[in-house]
């Protein structure tokens, strides 16, 4: 009998374990009690989840049938035979890959693996990671055979966070595994809860090497894009003017300049272009993206300094006002956002910089970034007429139908990273 333990109940983890406690007996499994107790309780900071889903599979298991069980004790996967890790794989501030949690799930894994259990790696790693860097650590915790006495798979995660059309479900799975019988199994077993089906590839590399690329080719695209800003900023014209045009062509690729951060193409392409530098090639596509992306953020802050000096008006102790935090509009993740190069370069010019997001979670952002993000309250009714420069950098909903210049000085300026907001209210946009 299938018994899954799933390991890390975030954005990717959590969704996963509703759908398969639908079908299987399965324990999801978190580090931080505090995730644990509110999920218990019903609750999900993410938004991923759908409640009622997680309130009915939380209720089965305790009427006796299958479900789900929730836990921070790592002695409850013990009687788990299939294991799934989907804990985060960051970059470190040196840009190379974190793979700090990935290794010590491993561990923690190797500790309860028995004869016959299948292990699958969910999280974003290069070509090569799970069977030359997490396998030697489940041998050596287990001592256990790989393919002999235990076996594993890569079935990259690709949950869109906000994304309440493209659920995990509807979005077609690659699979593999370290054999033959066992990519089968896995396959089938992901099967039973995708609907838009499964793609089994030929080995565990090339679904590795699968999401890498997959998030490096939309980097390098809006890299491209990014570029044409910094160019078309200098010709004196409008790139999205630009685009809209070139976009008239049927084979027209429809990018659009803007921050690129998040958990996936901001991240990825480190990986692949870290497993590319250890067999000696250096990536001049990958690398050259990713500088022209990084460096947005702080364009986007000075462009918004440019135009408060063009309006005459006294850049240090100005105030600004961002508007979002989060790496991308309606949700609430705010993992590797470049929302935080905007703050941090106007801040360098000795702006008072408040930031207001009505999805993010304070006490996250307080923890990642160091930044108290304000209230409603503040922004819609006691600051009328109070912020120099309005940056808006993420386009929530409710940002559009704000009326900003309510809160904007006379002298003030609106500058629209998204190119979202009507053009005759604003000052400037990427």
């Amino acid at each position: 009998m299938i018994k899954i333990g799933i390991i890390g109940l975030g954005y990717v983890g959590l969704p996963l374990a509703i759908e398969f406690s639908k079908k299987y007996d399965v324990v999801g499994f978190d580090i931080n009690e505090e995730r644990i107790k509110e999920l218990i309780e019903g609750k999900d900071h993410t938004h991923e989840a759908q409640i009622d889903d997680l309130n009915f599979v939380l209720g089965s298991k305790k009427t006796g049938v299958l479900g789900l069980q929730l836990s921070a004790d790592k002695l409850s996967l013990a009687s788990c035979n299939i294991f799934i890790i989907t804990v985060p794989t960051p970059i470190d501030q040196f840009k190379s890959p974190d793979l700090s949690s990935l290794l010590e799930a491993s561990k923690m894994v190797g500790e309860v693996l028995k004869t016959d259990d299948i292990v699958i790696y969910e999280s974003t790693v290069y070509p090569g990671c799970t069977e030359d860097d997490c396998v030697p650590v489940l041998e050596q915790v287990s001592k256990l055979k790989f393919n002999k006495d235990f076996f594993v798979g890569y079935s990259p995660e690709r949950i869109n966070p906000g994304d309440k059309v493209n659920t995990l479900t509807k979005i077609k799975k690659v699979t593999s595994g370290s054999n033959d019988e066992t990519a089968e199994i896995i396959d089938n077993l992901y099967k039973s809860i995708i609907v838009a089906g499964t793609h089994k590839a030929p080995s565990i590399k090339v679904a590795e090497a699968s999401k890498a690329i997959e998030n490096a080719q939309r980097d390098v695209n809006i890299s491209f894009v990014n570029e044409l800003a910094l160019i078309f900023d200098r010709v004196g014209i409008d790139t999205n003017d630009v685009l809209d045009a070139a976009g008239t062509k049927w084979n027209f690729l429809k990018y659009k300049p803007g921050l690129v951060g998040g958990h996936c193409i901001g991240v990825d392409p480190y990986y692949l272009a870290h497993k590319a530098e250890t067999l000696g090639y250096h990536p001049e596509v990958i690398l050259s993206g990713r500088r022209v992306n990084d460096n947005m953020g702080v364009f986007a802050a000075n462009k918004a300094i440019k135009l408060l000096i063009k309006k005459g008006h006294p850049i240090a102790g100005a105030k600004a006002l961002i508007l979002g935090i989060t790496f991308k509009e309606n949700c609430g993740d705010i993992r590797n956002s470049r929302v935080i190069d905007i703050y941090n370069e106007l801040k360098e010019f000795g702006i008072e910089v408040d930031v207001y997001d009505p999805n993010a979670d304070k006490k996250s952002v307080k923890q990642e970034y160091g930044i108290e993000i304000i209230d409603q309250l503040n922004v819609l009714n006691t600051k009328v007429n109070y912020y120099d420069a309005i940056i808006l950098a993420v386009a929530h909903n409710e940002f559009l139908t704000m009326d900003l210049k309510k809160i904007k000085t006379d002298a003030g300026i609106i500058y629209d990273t998204k190119a979202v907001l009507d053009r005759a209210i604003t000052d400037g946009r990427l």
